[in-house]
């Protein structure tokens, strides 16, 4: 809760599958994958997202992406909805006795 730059401190970075990837201690919530033609956001728990905006691709059990390609127009403020409610939904799962 709070403003997005107040909850951010406890946030650490890891290399998760090769990819670089956001971290609550050692619970992984989010990647990056790099492509020719693309990037990937990914939500290591993205099919329990809420996502209005339709953003999220992929039929995995857990794993969702966002795939963002240079020719084509994205809205940033649903994606930094999407990793502020990935980092929430993380932070409450770590929380939880």
């Amino acid at each position: 809760s709070g403003s997005p730059s107040a909850c951010w401190y406890s946030v650490g970075q890891a290399v998760h599958d090769c990819y670089p990837a956001s971290c609550l201690g050692d619970a992984t919530f989010a990647y990056v994958g790099a492509f020719r033609a693309h990037v990937n956001v990914g939500f290591f728990l993205g099919a329990e997202l809420a996502d209005p905006a339709g953003l999220l691709e992929g039929t995995g059990k857990f794993v969702r992406h966002v795939k963002l390609r240079p020719e084509r127009e994205f809205d940033s403020a649903a994606l930094t909805r999407l990793i502020e409610a990935a980092y929430r939904d993380m932070r409450r799962l770590l929380e939880t006795p």
